[in-house]
């Protein structure tokens, strides 16, 4: 369970600085509900941008702001997009949620809040006295140098150097510290090490996603929930929720998964990593270019008892499709081949690299069980291609200039030939298997105990179920804590 007992000392200073600042917090209730937010916030919201620094911007923390760079507020449905058959290859329906449209561009704001506001409003973290260290394999560190700044704390960004420049660049113009570590998207340990490293040092708070029951909590209770309106919101006489696929990252968007099998029994959760990098299929190790998932190792928060299947995914076929989707001649391929309308191709570009690998997961896993029309298959987009103009550039360079013939054979190859290879449905000894995983990384490297490691297995009520029901203790710590900084009573 999380941890939420109180620092006296802490909880003062962070008050002070809140209402010395202007920083309200929302509750989780607020972020699954925004139309609950008060007025006097929303009307203020009308005149801030989507990234401005400013401590108003943690009420859009929630998948429904509406689609808007400035002056939004909320819609009831969350931003999502609907790809067709004749673009995936497959029958059924896929409902891909949209990371775009949270503050930083992505939906990793809201699990790096997960992880800080119960520190925060306890007091175990102290903003007069204590840094926060965000480990990350590039957008959780983001979200959590955006936070700290909306918080009025020093955020420290820990992300692998061969990482997009447009990352570092966004880090830098926020005030954030940047430390990049060896290696790419897969050199998790080496960010650990780090982390390791820093923690000597009192003045370093460590966030780190992999192991943070925040990271669930927000998930389970905001990505669940928003996952489901929209399922409620398209679903026609006959279907069925089928199945939800997220690759693997920090592994916090599989809570999402957690509370949909609780609303929709029958749906299957898979969870999606790089081919090049196949630790849950095959204990595997390696280097890989979805940049969003980190590998090598099984994140203590992965419920693994829950997950049904395991996906791998082609980096190629990802960075394909990324070109496909972001250039002139390749959206011409789409409207003109494909008959897809202009605002789906331009929605497209709402897919970063993690998102397009985790759509490819639920075409795979619509072959792989024979899905039809009548089912539904729903993901999320982490990011959008903004992160990774540079990338682009980059596949330019090395294939050459794009044109129509190139086009039609990317979507053909990459994916609608899409195989049911290089997948597994998980058997109770295979996610045992898995899980078991975790004892080289958490036991014997980052100081868990067997006992630990045990209780999330073979005790889901005390582990799992419980940091799921948390969220109530947490927004009544919230509400305690506006309540002390006096802020809400004088909108």
């Amino acid at each position: 369970m999380i941890d939420l007992t109180k620092n006296e000392t802490g909880l003062q200073h962070n008050v002070e600085v809140a209402r010395e600042n202007g920083i309200i917090i929302p509750t989780i209730a607020q972020m699954q509900h925004p139309e609950t937010i008060p007025a006097p916030i929303q009307e203020k919201l009308k005149s801030v941008g989507l990234w401005d620094i400013n401590p108003l911007n943690l009420f859009r923390i929630t998948w429904k702001n509406e689609p808007k760079e400035s002056g939004g507020l909320f819609q009831s449905v969350p931003n999502y997009i609907e790809l067709p058959s004749a673009l995936t290859g497959v029958p059924c329906r896929i409902v891909a949620m949209v990371g775009k449209w949270f503050p930083t561009g992505c939906h990793k704001v809201g699990a790096s809040f997960g992880c800080l506001a119960p520190r925060l409003v306890t007091g175990q973290f102290d903003v007069e006295k204590h840094k926060a260290v965000w480990p990350s394999t590039g957008n959780y560190c983001r979200g959590g140098a955006f936070n700290s700044r909306l918080l009025g704390a020093q955020g420290v960004a820990i992300l692998p150097a061969e990482m997009s420049q447009e990352r570092f660049d966004w880090l830098h113009s926020i005030g954030a510290e940047v430390i990049a570590t060896p290696g790419c998207e897969s050199n998790v340990k080496e960010i650990f090490d780090k982390t390791n490293e820093l923690k000597q040092d009192p003045q370093y708070m460590i966030f780190n996603q992999f192991e943070q029951m925040g990271n669930v909590l927000w998930h389970y209770n905001v990505t669940g929930n928003a996952l489901a309106d929209v399922y409620e919101a398209v679903k026609r006489p006959g279907d069925r929720f089928a199945g939800a696929c997220f690759t693997s990252g920090s592994a916090g968007t599989m809570s999402t998964g957690d509370r949909l099998k609780e609303l929709y029994p029958g749906l299957k959760l898979a969870v999606g990593e790089a081919l090049q990098c196949p630790t849950i299929l095959s204990n595997g190790f390696g280097g890989h270019r979805i940049e969003g998932i980190g590998d090598k190792h099984i994140p203590w928060i992965h419920n693994v008892k829950n997950t049904d299947m395991a996906i791998a995914i082609d980096d190629e076929d990802s960075q394909r499709l990324l070109r496909l989707f972001n250039t002139p001649e390749g959206q011409t391929y789409l409207r003109e081949e494909l008959g897809l309308d202009g605002e789906l191709v331009e929605q497209l570009t709402w897919l970063g690299i993690s998102g397009i690998a985790n759509v490819l997961c639920c075409i795979k896993m619509a072959k792989y069980y024979e899905l039809t029309e009548h089912d539904v298959v729903g993901t999320v987009l982490t990011d959008s291609a903004a992160m990774y103009g540079s990338r682009i550039e980059e596949l330019n360079q090395l294939h050459g200039p794009y044109n129509a013939t190139q086009a039609l054979l990317d979507h053909n190859l990459h994916m609608l030939n899409l195989k049911t290879d290089h997948l597994q449905e998980l058997t109770y000894a295979d996610r045992k298997r898995v899980h078991n995983l975790k004892y080289y990384t958490w036991v014997e490297q980052q100081g868990k105990t067997v006992e630990e490691l045990n209780a999330l297995w073979y005790d889901t009520e005390g582990t799992w179920d419980a940091v799921h029901a948390q969220a109530k203790d947490l927004d009544d710590l919230i509400d305690a804590f506006n309540d002390r900084t006096g802020l809400l009573k004088q909108l």
